[in-house]
């Protein structure tokens, strides 16, 4: 990579309820998927900064960090994606940014290939922060 060229990154959260289910939130953008709660890094922003931001962002509720669990490189989109375990930190009801229509905890089972390993490997974390590409 050259000093100009452009590099994404992005942090997410992985947040369960009571039942161990994993929140994912449906974008309104793009192809409208589903994913973690989280996003890409603003410039000057650390990955932590940027976690804690897009979660107050996109669910209107502050979260708390327990640990960073793996970082995914995607050629897709030519970016390294940081997994974090996290929980909200205060009470209330997510309220949803204009970014998400819909919010939903979802069983390990009912993810995708890509999103169930790297979901699987932050609830397995045994204090070694893992990687893969995707």
């Amino acid at each position: 990579m050259g000093f100009e060229d452009t590099y994404r990154l992005s942090a997410h959260a992985v947040i369960t309820n009571e039942v161990g289910e994993v929140l994912q939130l449906r974008a309104t953008y793009a192809d409208k998927s589903w994913g973690l709660p989280g996003g890409a890094l603003d410039p000057g922003e650390t990955i932590h900064e940027a976690l804690l931001r897009e979660c107050r962002e996109e669910l209107g509720r502050a979260v708390r960090i327990d640990y960073l669990s793996g970082i995914y490189y995607h050629r897709v989109y030519n970016s390294h994606v940081f997994i974090f375990r996290a929980h909200f930190s205060d009470e209330g009801a997510i309220a949803l940014s204009d970014e998400h229509s819909e919010l939903r905890y979802f069983p390990l089972s009912a993810l995708s290939p890509v999103q169930r390993q790297r979901v699987e490997e932050c609830l397995r974390f045994d204090g070694r922060v893992r990687s893969a590409k995707f």
